[in-house]
This record gives structure tokens, C-alpha cells and sequence, in this order.
């Protein structure tokens, strides 16, 4: 029998402190992405279509459960292997899971160490099925695919990691393509650090394109991406596929001197005010030495405010509108570096701690699948008022409630903070997923 130690406070005696306070736990709010998942079939999902290649014959903890606990540990913000030995025991844990006691370290870093290349097909195929429950609920009407690169730092001597001269930094240097529009991540590919931004780009896109025009022929499909992604080969592919894009140039010689009839035009426009913002814009029709045929470009040249100097700007497009518009919607895909930084700092994309590629690559596909699940819960379930919050707002004020667990002979009854101030967001939340209606296969 463990003797319970109470202290008293040396600032002020009336106040003691013990550990008899019960079977508490501070992560209530997981019981809503419980729902969530359950709504989703997630679980069932997991159970039908996860399964790697594993020589035992029984394992007290499957790998359908253990993938469970990880997306449950990173949406928590428990992003470390070592973190389920301090969550073991923890009752909202073990209710989300349904299981009497949590994995531990040693067993998720076994399972870790498990995957392999068909575990990283089996989660494309999870998050192709995903989507689908996803559109079936909220159709869109277009997804514009927003491609860039970024840097996994990574510091010790995980295989593929490498200095990156533009980051200067040693790391991964994965593709990345999201959707510009809700912000899901449609697929992400653990490259090695060396890697230029457009390498590979073709036969990463190439399954995104087949699986919307198959899957969501209804769909319309438009493409962004920066200078780093001109290449004809990704024009060809857009063009082949029926897919909208507009993707900047590098400024150079050429294109300066095909755009300088808007030099004169902006001239004319400053003449009488050369500190003020002005900006014009125009296009041409241009072909490139690789390129076989010509290309609509589209440009504008602007004038900064108290500056002499004049700023262009181009992007070869397939699309008909205006050059006004096309250059605005390629700017909005700024918005995509806020989906890559709550992807690396609120859910650790960079946990890619383990020697080998492709044991880091499944890693990051676990990641980047709680990732997704939590932007569909913010999408579809959040009320109205915090579904523009990012994920640390959101474990804040709704995930992170304290909870006391009451246990009856036929009930586990969690008592929710009574100070809480979002009891209302709570109720409403899981009124939303209760009215979910899914359409499964």
C-alpha cells in the first residue's frame, strides 16, 4: 500500500498538495477525435488495411492499434516513441484505444522498425479511401494543387540525409503537394536532401491525377508551383491530364525584353508620381529552347513604393483568364507555407529519427496522416467559430481539458473540467460529428 505524501506550501500553510486526487487524466478532449475516427471507420480501415510484413505470429499489441495510438499521440502533441511510456496508464488513452494499458516504447519503435516499402503503399491507398469518405460528406468543387519542397531537418546519421545548399542545412528534402484550398495534404514523398525541388515531380504527381480524374472526373483541377517546378515535362503532364497550372519563371534576359513595352506603359503611369505603389500587367506568347512549341506567359511589372527600381514577375499558364487574375491566384499560394509550418511545428514532420530511409519515410506518412485527420475533424466537426484555429489554438482550448474518470460496474464516466470554457464548442463539436452523414463503400 503506497502512503500517500501531502505538503504544505511554506508561502501559505493552508494550501496541501498530494497525489490522491484519482484516476485523472488532461487530454479529455481526444475523446471527440475518438468519435471522429469511430464516424470515419478510420479504426476499421486501420484493421482491414494495415498490416506489415511481421514474422511473429501473435503480438499482444497489433499493428493496427499501434498505428491508432501514434495518430492519437501526435494529434495530443505526444510526437516521441518515448512519450507512450508516460502515457501508459493515462485514462483517456487507454478509453480511445480501448485497451487496459497503452504500448510502450520499445514495442512502438519495434513496430516502427517494421515498415516497410508496402506499408508505405498500404497508406496511399489509406488516404485515397479517406479521401472519398471525406468528399462524399463535403464534395468540392475544384482542388488546386499546390507542390513545393521543404526541408526535414535531421541530425544524426539517418540514411539520405544531406546538406541542402538552398536551406543550408542538413536534412530530407521531401515534395509536398496540398490542397490550396482546405489545406489537406493530398501526398507527401521523403526524398533525400540533395534532391532539387522538381526532381521526380512527374511520377510523383502522375498517381494524384489519375486517382481525381478516375475517382472525381467532376472535380476540376488546377496547379500552382514556383520557379523551382518549371519544367516542360510538368507542363506536358498538366496539359496531357486536363489539369489548369500556372507556374512562375526564373526572370532572365529574354522574357525582360518581351515584357518591355509595359516598361513604357509604367512609365507613363509614374511620370508625375515616382514614390507612390503602381503595377501593370500584360502577357505574350514565348517558347523556351527545351520547349516544342510556344506557351502563354503572363507577366507584371511593378514599381515598388519609394523605389526606382522596377520588380517582374512571370508565369507560363494554360489557363484563359485575365493576367491580372492568374498573377493574384498564383500569389495566394502563399498560403500553402502556412500548411508546412503547421505541418512541421504542430505535427513534427521533421520526426525522422530512425537510421533507415524507409523506416523515416513510414514515419512521416504516420505524421502526415494524423495531420490530414485532424485539418478533416477542424473542417467538418469544430464549431463554426474555431474551425480557422490552428492545431496548438485548438489543444488549447479543446483537447487539453482535465478529466476525472469515475468507473461503475457498467459505466467509465469522464468528469470534464467544470471551469471549462468551451463546454459549448465541446457539445457542439460532437453534435457535428454525430450528424456526419458518410457514404461507405
Amino acid at each position: 500500500m503506497s502512503i500517500v505524501n501531502t505538503l504544505s506550501l511554506e508561502s501559505n500553510r493552508k494550501i496541501k498538495i498530494n497525489f490522491d486526487g484519482g484516476d485523472l487524466s488532461s487530454d479529455a478532449g481526444l475523446l471527440l477525435i475518438k468519435e471522429f475516427v469511430s464516424k470515419l471507420g478510420i479504426d476499421k480501415l486501420f484493421r482491414q488495411s494495415f498490416k506489415t510484413n511481421d514474422s511473429a505470429l501473435f503480438r499482444y499489441h497489433t499493428d493496427k492499434e499501434n498505428l491508432l495510438q501514434m495518430i492519437y499521440m501526435i494529434i495530443a502533441g505526444y510526437f516521441e516513441d518515448d512519450a507512450s511510456d508516460e502515457l501508459t496508464n493515462d485514462p483517456v488513452f487507454k478509453a480511445v484505444l480501448n485497451k487496459d494499458t497503452l504500448a510502450s516504447q520499445p514495442t512502438i519503435s519495434r513496430f516502427h522498425n517494421r515498415m516497410d516499402e508496402d506499408s508505405l503503399n498500404q497508406f496511399l491507398s489509406i488516404n485515397q479511401i479517406l479521401r472519398k469518405k471525406v468528399y462524399s460528406i463535403q464534395m468540392p468543387e475544384a482542388i488546386i494543387l499546390d507542390l513545393d519542397s521543404t526541408l526535414l531537418n535531421a541530425y544524426g546519421k539517418q540514411e539520405g540525409r544531406a546538406f541542402n545548399f538552398h536551406y543550408q542545412s542538413n536534412g530530407y528534402h521531401p515534395l509536398v503537394c496540398y490542397d490550396g484550398l482546405t489545406g489537406d495534404l493530398i501526398k507527401i514523398q521523403l526524398r533525400d536532401g540533395t534532391k532539387y525541388s522538381s526532381t521526380g515531380v512527374v511520377e510523383f504527381l502522375q498517381p494524384i491525377l489519375d486517382e481525381y480524374l478516375e475517382d472525381f472526373p467532376e472535380i476540376k483541377l488546377l496547379l500552382r508551383g514556383d520557379s523551382g517546378f518549371a519544367t516542360p515535362s510538368l507542363y506536358k503532364q498538366c496539359e496531357e491530364n486536363g489539369t489548369g497550372y500556372v507556374i512562375r519563371l526564373k526572370e532572365n534576359a529574354v522574357l525582360r525584353d518581351r515584357a518591355s513595352y509595359l516598361i513604357d506603359e509604367l512609365d507613363e503611369i509614374t511620370k508625375n508620381n515616382k514614390v507612390d505603389y503602381a503595377v501593370v500587367y500584360g502577357e505574350f506568347m514565348y517558347q523556351a529552347g527545351p520547349w516544342p512549341y510556344e506557351r502563354r506567359v503572363v507577366c507584371k511589372v511593378e514599381k515598388p513604393e519609394n523605389q526606382m527600381t522596377y520588380m517582374y514577375t512571370f508565369i507560363v499558364t494554360n489557363m484563359e483568364s485575365s493576367p491580372e487574375y492568374l498573377i493574384k491566384f498564383y500569389c495566394k499560394r502563399g498560403l500553402m507555407e502556412n500548411f508546412i509550418k503547421e505541418s512541421k511545428t504542430g505535427f513534427d514532420f521533421a520526426s525522422v529519427s530512425s537510421h533507415t530511409r524507409v523506416v523515416n519515410a513510414n514515419r512521416l506518412q504516420i505524421h502526415a496522416l494524423a495531420y490530414n485527420i485532424f485539418n478533416w475533424f477542424r473542417r467538418l466537426a469544430l464549431s463554426a467559430n474555431m474551425r480557422k484555429q490552428r492545431i496548438d489554438t485548438v489543444r488549447l482550448k479543446l483537447l487539453k481539458i482535465a478529466a476525472k474518470v469515475i468507473r461503475s460496474a457498467r459505466y467509465i464516466t469522464f468528469k470534464l473540467c467544470s471551469s471549462c470554457p468551451y463546454k459549448d464548442e465541446f457539445y457542439k463539436t460532437l453534435s457535428n460529428i454525430s450528424n456526419l452523414c458518410i457514404q461507405f463503400e
